[in-house]
């Protein structure tokens, strides 16, 4: 099962979960209306309220009406809905006039007004609720569905609609094109369930959502606006949740729901696994559980049933664990080459070992477990495809340990460039948003090297964002969007630098972590930020300091009310799938007419535009360096401690429980490890006796002096040691210890023709016993010309990162 396929059935499994929760409304098979006859259908829906002043659209309404209702009146149904859906014109979709206007035009009915009267008649039918269509054909026909909501507010529910509409006139945060869209929503669900504006469920809510998404393909945005709407009116009951997104988010699964996603296909296997995972529930927390149940349901059983159909035993043969153990260790990744085509390429799996693990784990506890249950569990015991060897750590965190500092050492001496690069992105995404609120549609206005051309809209069109065209590039740039990117991305690092905090601690600081302490002795007043529990669940204070305090001061006013306080808001924890407290959340922002929580993908892609604007590169493979949020939390270990801060005071400041894995962030330079040694030679200098380390007679001097001097050879130079003797008796050609000289390579060529002759000659004559002295030699010549060549000349690129010309004519900002 790929990632793509998992992520897409898990979406979807966490989309079904509220409308199982809050089923919407379904439409009965007939109702009084839509049982009347056609005279009193005809009476009712040609008087009043249904008369219009203008007596032109009157007449075509009229004509339309009459028209729909000698179509319909000819086609089977005991009701008129039942004859709308026998009709298939819902099938035809936005097409659906075909259907009336084929039967029309085989009785000579025809005329150029006749499709306009027919949408006319059709209005004049739902609002009669003599027909209720189906909501995905109300939403696929766009010109229906906009007129719906004025002759629904006339005739069926006016009290409802005048009270939706004065509670959007009241608020200064919607638009106009917002307050069409809430009109049309709540039209078309009166329309397809019938009733009033208060009859309105959130089942029928969550339906139309699944609908609109399904028939356009995209994620409607404004949906959000629309159910808080709904919600302050009071029209959802007490059951709705607070925002749209806590009912759209799945919340915690149980055992069965985390196994079901990966569709084990051997049931006893599946049972097993969610016995198990039940079994282990009260000691894990659900991050924890549901990384289990990925582990053994996704990257274990369901991986043996996709490569071995039909297995449906624990018991693994010799070869299959060792072919599912192959598999793991590397994982497909898309890639795009430079000549921009796209191709799957195995990449190493860096969390193969933490599989290793959770299975092994599983079939020890099967078999404790069966020690104490036998007739629950000793079936399943079998012998565990994962030895004590396959789990090994020890080299296995060697390799993370320097995998890590590596990335500390290319990542730390560029951390400047990347603090000047995001401070003055920011700085120049506000200069440009505020020049361009102060010029003109169609003006051109400059800052810096930047210039650009505020847009001009369609008439009519309010925006509240304000797009600029960059004549540069062609393209149309949304400065706002560009402003909080940047704003938040110096934010992000800031914070994250200066404090060395988790990406979850970061975004959980609240105004509320700000706290003060006053210093017994002088009465001095420390600021200090309170983390909340993370990882480690232990709460810490850190010493604000003055540039951080200036950081978290530009936070604070730039997301406080109008009147004050800052905005409380709900954020979701990804890690517990749990909504948390409102709480005055420092890291928000405002999506569209809410503020919202700053998630952990959103900080990556903020970290990622910025990085795009320094030029760095990563020395490896010459991509854009990338940082992840905890590479500054590494940074900030090793910078603090390579300054004199004591290790066990920075393991308290970052939150570790263990000491050593303080001193694991660390990363070693290279200077460290050289003074460190030169002390432990000076030490073990100092424990020797100091005849070992007298000054040498001048014959002595002379003598090494002369090794060096004697080490010059025809071909080359002679490597051995000093005072050792030669082993191949001045055969140079034979000696590994040998080194050639490029200049001389002539020579060794003119060398081994010699020999080749010689060796002809040999065996030409029969000596056998020199043939096999002349080929040593020859071996020994071929291998000196190798090194020669490999030694050629030639420009290597050392990839130390360094800053690049920023070409200011791209657009830079996503």
């Amino acid at each position: 099962m790929t990632t793509a396929t998992l992520k897409a059935a898990s979406t979807a499994a966490a989309l079904k979960l509220p409308r199982d929760r809050f089923p919407a409304r379904t439409v009965p098979g007939g109702w009084a209306a839509t049982r009347l006859a056609r005279a009193a259908v005809w009476q009712h829906t040609t008087g009043t309220p249904f008369v219009l002043a203008n007596p032109v659209v009157q007449g075509k309404r009229v004509r339309g009406l009459a028209h729909l209702l000698d179509w319909l009146q000819h086609l089977p149904g005991e009701s008129w809905q039942q004859r709308w859906l026998t009709s298939g014109a819902e099938a035809l979709g936005a097409r659906w006039r075909q259907a009336p206007l084929q039967w029309l035009s085989r009785r000579g009915r025809c005329s150029t007004w006749l499709p306009s009267e027919l949408s006319n008649g059709l209005k004049v039918l739902i609002c009669a609720d003599a027909i209720r269509p189906s909501l995905e054909w109300l939403v696929s026909v766009p010109s229906l569905k906009g007129d719906l909501a004025p002759g629904l507010a006339l005739v069926r529910d006016p009290d409802g609609f005048a009270r939706l509409k004065t509670h959007c006139e009241g608020r200064t945060d919607l638009s106009a094109s917002s307050r069409r869209l809430i009109l049309q929503r709540i039209a078309v669900i009166l329309a397809a369930k019938g009733g009033l504006v208060n009859d309105i469920t959130l089942g029928d809510v969550l339906e139309l959502a699944d609908t609109e998404t399904a028939v356009r393909a995209s994620w409607p945005k404004d949906l959000p606006v629309f159910y808080r709407t709904l919600r302050d009116l009071e029209i959802l009951g007490r059951e709705a949740p607070t925002g749209w997104r806590e009912l759209r988010t799945g919340g915690q699964r149980t055992p069965e729901e985390l196994i079901d996603r990966y569709q084990i296909e051997c049931r006893p296997v599946r049972d097993l696994l969610v016995d198990y995972l039940r079994e282990r529930q009260p000691a894990l927390d659900y991050n924890s559980l549901r990384d289990l149940a990925y582990f053994l349901g996704c990257r274990f059983w369901r991986d043996l049933e996709l490569h071995h159909p039909g297995i449906d035993t624990l018991h693994l043969p010799a070869d299959v664990a060792a072919a599912w153990r192959q598999r793991l260790l590397t994982r497909a990744e898309a890639i795009t080459g430079r000549d921009g085509e796209k191709s799957v390429v195995p990449v190493p799996r860096i969390s193969f070992r933490e599989c290793l693990v959770k299975v092994r784990a599983f079939y020890l506890d099967l078999s404790q477990w069966a020690i104490e249950d036998p007739g629950r569990w000793a079936r399943w015991v079998v012998p565990c495809p994962v030895s004590r060897e396959d789990i090994g750590t020890r080299k296995h965190k060697r390799q993370h340990k320097a995998r890590m500092d590596a990335r500390t050492r290319e990542r730390l001496p560029v951390l400047p460039v990347l603090v000047r690069t995001v401070d003055q992105r920011r700085r120049t995404a506000e200069a440009l948003l505020q020049a361009a609120r102060r010029a003109e549609p169609g003006t051109a206005f400059t800052v810096g090297d930047q210039t650009l051309t505020r847009s001009v809209l369609r008439p009519g069109t309010t925006a509240a964002r304000i797009w600029a065209d960059d004549p540069r590039t062609g393209r149309r740039r949304d400065l706002g969007q560009e402003e909080e990117y940047a704003f938040w991305a110096w934010a992000v690092v800031e914070v994250l630098r200066l404090t060395g905090v988790r990406i979850e601690e970061l975004l959980e600081i609240s105004h509320h972590s700000l706290v003060q302490y006053r210093l017994p002795t002088t009465g001095e007043v420390v600021p200090l930020l309170q983390i909340a529990p993370s990882k480690t669940d232990a709460e810490r204070l850190l010493v604000v300091s003055p540039e951080l305090a200036e950081v978290l001061s530009t936070i604070i006013s730039r997301i406080r009310e109008p009147s004050g306080p800052v905005p409380l808001i709900r954020a979701y924890d990804w890690h517990e799938c749990v909504w948390m407290p409102p709480a005055p959340l420092l890291f928000q922002r405002r999506f569209h007419t809410e503020c919202r929580a700053i998630n952990h993908g959103t900080v990556r892609k903020m970290l990622k535009a910025a990085l795009a604007s320094t030029g760095l590169v990563d020395p490896s493979d010459g991509r854009p360096l990338n940082y992840t949020p905890h590479d500054f939390r590494r940074m900030f270990i090793t910078d603090a401690v390579m300054n004199g801060l004591p290790p066990h005071i920075a393991q308290v400041i970052v939150g570790h429980r263990d000491i050593n894995v303080t001193l694991g962030y660390k990363a070693v330079y290279p200077d460290e490890a050289i003074q460190a040694h030169l002390a432990f030679l000076a030490r073990r200098r100092s424990q020797r006796p100091s005849e070992e380390y007298r000054a040498p007679t001048d014959d002595e001097w002379e003598e090494f002096l002369g090794h060096f001097e004697r080490r010059k050879v025809s071909t080359g130079l002679c490597g051995r040691a000093y005072s050792t003797p030669c082993i191949h008796e001045h055969a140079c050609l034979r000696c590994s210890m040998h080194w050639p000289d490029p200049a001389q390579r002539a020579r060794i060529v003119e060398i081994r023709d010699n020999l080749l002759a010689r060796i002809d000659e040999a065996e030409r004559e029969g000596w056998l016993g020199e043939v096999e002295g002349l080929q040593i030699s020859l071996a020994g010549a071929n291998d000196k010309l190798a090194q020669i060549d490999r030694r050629s000349p030639q420009t290597v690129d050392l990839g130390i990162p360094s800053p690049r010309r920023q070409d200011t004519s791209a657009d830079q900002d996503h």
